[in-house]
């Protein structure tokens, strides 16, 4: 399961590295030549995230950025690290 969205379930992905040589026609040259396909992958943007679970437990996944901006999940909340209590005298 390693490099996939533990949401969505986005994987890495194939495709082609194209390498061109060559001045562009608009640029005066006599155009772009292909000179190599070589197969690559392509791998989603994975981030490890704490992630509140429906039942309200948290819980450490690895997240595509497009499910964290889309709200297919819920961070966790830190808590603040530090609050004075309130008294009478903080509320004047």
């Amino acid at each position: 399961m390693a490099q996939q969205c533990e949401i969505c379930g986005k994987s890495a992905q194939m495709g082609n590295s194209v390498t061109t040589r060559g001045k562009k026609k608009y640029l005066g040259g006599v155009g772009t030549k292909i000179t190599g396909i070589t197969r690559r992958k392509f791998k989603p943007n994975l981030q490890k995230v704490r992630v509140t679970t429906k039942n309200g437990t948290n819980k450490s996944m690895r997240v595509c950025t497009q499910c964290m901006r889309s709200g297919a999940i819920t961070k966790a909340v830190k808590n603040a690290p530090f609050r004075l209590p309130k008294t009478a005298a903080n509320q004047s």
